[in-house]
């Protein structure tokens, strides 16, 4: 009998760094089929904290070893075809742009007539020109994702939003990100410093880059608003990000210093996320939030503003979270409102216990592979 040829599979991404989207598909590669297919990751960019976590049936490059400067602007301006020919050494069976932005340029660039072109939409691309950020112009973005066989989208809301910018794109279907369950709730017990938290704190915890589009500015007004109630909340943050000193001077001028860490980039996240009381994601954009569903997993509570995804995760009306608008206010009376009530918040964590199950790495990983079969 003759064995059957590995599907040669490329997925381009701008870097591996700290981000979700980077996350997410180091968690898929790591866990597909290596005895079917063929698993090839470029990074534009090298350096970034999660290419040590690729194991060694993913075969890895990048194209340049470091950022460098005005790199989006020159790369947008040079032609797709120019870009794939650096960028892309080898043939492959299926090439994947796994971001909607410059890599998608890149994947648009494909001469081969053999080879499937994917684009991975990550974001809600609500105007033209944030859908179009990764090309010179609209125009050649319709013209660049035209090229596209199949488009996935991380959500409903996303490949909604996508859809209505780009209304004749065909072939276009959803699968959620894939998450490492069993890691996640191996990871989630181990220890935190001793003196970290306090027992007359309500813990807040909120994970992503500090940067305006996570609103973790947004969350230290909320702190002082809450604080100035008489609720004793305490937000953790984990994440770094350009917005950091910041919100540091609001926090000082404000006497909020203490009531507000920043706890740096962590590669266990999990163990702060487990025993905190409630899950913040205050958030402008989303895909679908790799953080709130982690919090799931490991049973906390989550509040968060309607951004992409979010009600597809926690229920149109609230079944396994609490979603507000997408605004201060909202979110302000959302979390008051939980942490004021012990019985709802116990209720909560409960109910993320209970959906945090339907997450499982084995499901979601299949259903990627199922794109790459012979009969799609």
């Amino acid at each position: 009998m003759i064995k059957e040829q590995k599907k040669k599979i490329l997925f381009l991404i701008h870097d591996l760094g700290g981000g979700g989207a980077e996350k997410v598909l180091v968690n898929l590669v790591n866990h597909m089929d290596h005895e079917r297919f063929d698993v090839h990751v470029t990074a534009l960019f090298g350096g970034g904290v999660n290419e040590n976590a690729l194991n060694d049936q993913v075969h890895y490059r990048c194209v340049w070893k470091r950022s460098f400067p005005a790199n989006s602007r020159i790369l947008r301006r040079m032609p797709a075809e120019w870009l794939h020919k650096i960028c892309v050494k080898e043939k492959y069976d299926v090439e994947i742009a796994y971001l909607e932005d410059i890599c998608a340029k890149v994947i648009s660039g494909c001469s081969s007539k053999t080879t499937d072109l994917v684009c991975w939409i990550h974001t809600d691309l609500h105007d033209k020109s944030v859908a179009s950020r990764g090309f010179a112009s609209f125009e050649e973005s319709q013209r660049g994702f035209a090229k596209f066989g199949r488009f996935v989208s991380v959500s409903e809301t996303v490949q909604e939003s996508f859809l209505s910018i780009y209304p004749n794109v065909q072939n276009a279907v959803v699968r959620y990100n894939t998450l490492e369950t069993e890691r996640i709730l191996a990871q989630k017990d181990e220890p935190i410093e001793d003196d970290l938290f306090r027992q007359d704190e309500i813990k807040l915890t909120a994970v992503g880059k500090i940067c305006q589009l996570k609103g973790f500015d947004r969350l230290a007004r909320i702190v002082k608003r809450l604080r100035d109630d008489g609720l004793p909340v305490h937000l953790y943050a984990l994440g770094t990000g350009p917005d950091q000193r910041q919100i540091e001077a609001y926090l000082a001028e404000n006497g909020l210093s203490d009531y507000y860490t920043f706890l740096g980039y962590q590669t266990n996240p999990y163990k702060y996320v487990a025993k905190c009381d409630l899950f913040v994601c205050a958030s402008h954009a989303e895909g679908f939030s790799t953080a709130a569903t982690e919090a799931l997993i490991v049973g906390t509570p989550v509040c968060t503003v309607e951004v992409s995804g979010m009600k597809e995760m926690l229920g149109a009306h609230n079944e396994w979270g609490v979603v507000t608008e997408n605004d201060d206010e909202a979110l302000y009376q959302g979390i008051k409102r939980l942490v004021s009530d012990p019985a709802l918040l116990s209720h909560y964590r409960e109910k993320a216990k209970e959906r945090g199950k339907t997450f499982s790495t084995e499901n979601t990983v299949k259903a990627v592979e199922a794109l790459f079969e012979k009969d799609h």
